[in-house]
């Protein structure tokens, strides 16, 4: 990947979010080069003390969602610290935070105060629920999402419902933001002036499920036949090998007949009903079992060279270990090698999008609670006093790190 400023180059973030989904669409701005800096609390983002084994401050989690950002400390509920952000707000492109609608009211940081103040600023709060909706003052985390969403049932299936064993609503909803906030920033550069963009976990993963899930009741007054029978399936899995596990997907006309062929089973080849997406959708729990039956039979190794050969999209499942041995990983470039100034040698995955032309910057590690205090707001005209005021910590020197669990 061709390294460079990256196309975010000029654009300054200011992301007061914490765990995971603002986390996540901030870093994804700042390896396409923009800078971000981190404003947290003086206890710190809560996700750096997951699995802090070091007990740094910089837990694995926290490491990965926030490479290449300044954290600035603080203290939003003191006059000091609400003076330090508003001279920050001057200088920023996008404001990011996931506070409730009461703290951001409290903190007056709502759209109408901050906008105010610079009303070129994208201005992008990441909700749990919509503010027109009733739901509006609940809390949300990603599992709750799942939950109300849909998602949890669609995953159990017929089963009870379940959780995806990853942050998805989070990780979803945080790349819809970036999208939100992309959009935003390019009709500032058409008209001259910011906004104020809402983004709600619920309504997004809502949206996101019923892409192919809604069925029937995409037509108006109908009730019932939703979800999607291929994804529904109990025999959609990943599928055991003689020697291992494979996932395989029969999608078109022709790579289903190809596969009847290659299992010796011409009679399903030569049915006419099985011609037709149609057709197979009303036998799906069938074919599956078909080729579950069939896998067992022979190795990956042997099952992927065959399935290539007759471009059928089939890989060998892997666990999540495997994937810094991949050899198309490795081809790639995905993975770096980061120096961390405390937490020595880290393997970090980059960007996964390229850019032929503006490229996209090397990111240092992620950085200390408050390292980039001191330099920061000296930058927007603070002195070593106020900047001691604003970080809710007089005691602490201005510009070291703080570090430590929060109380």
């Amino acid at each position: 990947m061709p390294s460079g400023r990256g196309p975010l180059a000029d654009v300054t973030v200011l992301d007061l979010t914490s765990t995971f989904l603002g986390p996540y669409c901030a870093e994804l701005m700042a390896q396409m080069g923009a800078r971000v800096v981190k404003v947290e609390p003086p206890e710190g983002d809560i996700i750096r003390y997951v699995a802090d084994d070091r007990h740094s401050g910089l837990g694995p989690a926290f490491l990965t969602f926030n490479r290449g950002k300044e954290s600035v400390v603080l203290d939003l509920a003191t006059a000091a610290g609400r003076d330090a952000l508003d001279r920050l707000i001057d200088t920023a492109d996008v404001f990011l935070h996931n506070m409730r609608p009461g703290a951001m009211r409290k903190l007056r940081i709502d759209p109408g105060a901050v906008l105010a103040r610079n009303p070129r600023l994208v201005y992008c709060h990441a909700v749990g629920y919509g503010s027109a909706g009733p739901y509006r003052d609940e809390p949300a985390y990603d599992d709750v999402v799942q939950g109300v969403s849909g998602v949890a049932a669609v995953q159990g299936g017929t089963a009870e419902p379940q959780y995806v064993r990853t942050q998805v609503v989070d990780k979803t909803v945080g790349v819809m933001a970036l999208a939100a906030v992309l959009a935003a920033l390019h009709e500032r550069d058409v008209s001259g002036e910011g906004q104020a963009v809402e983004v709600p976990m619920f309504e997004s993963m809502a949206t996101f499920l019923l892409m192919e899930q809604q069925g029937q009741r995409v037509y108006a007054g109908r009730t019932g036949g939703t979800g999607y029978a291929r994804t529904a399936s109990p025999y959609r899995k990943p599928y055991r090998t003689a020697d291992g596990t494979i996932s395989v997907l029969l999608y078109t006309d022709g790579q289903w007949r190809t596969f009847f062929r290659l299992v010796d089973r011409p009679d399903l080849a030569d049915d006419p009903e099985l011609h037709s997406i149609r057709g197979r959708t009303k036998r799906i729990d069938e074919l599956y079992a078909l080729v579950e039956e069939a896998l067992a039979q022979r190795t990956t190794g042997e099952w992927i060279e065959l399935l290539r050969a007759h471009a059928v999209p089939a890989m060998p499942v892997h666990a999540i270990e495997d994937l810094f041995a991949d050899e198309h990983l490795a081809a790639v470039g995905l993975f770096e090698d980061v120096e961390h100034p405390t937490e020595g040698p880290l393997v970090h995955a980059r960007l996964p999008w390229t850019f032929s032309r503006s490229g996209a910057p090397h990111l240092p590690g992620a950085p200390a609670l408050g390292e980039h205090s001191g330099p920061v707001l000296r930058a927007v005209g603070l002195d070593d006093d106020a900047i001691r005021a604003a970080s809710g910590r007089p005691h602490h020197p201005a510009g070291e790190p703080h570090a430590g669990p929060p109380a």
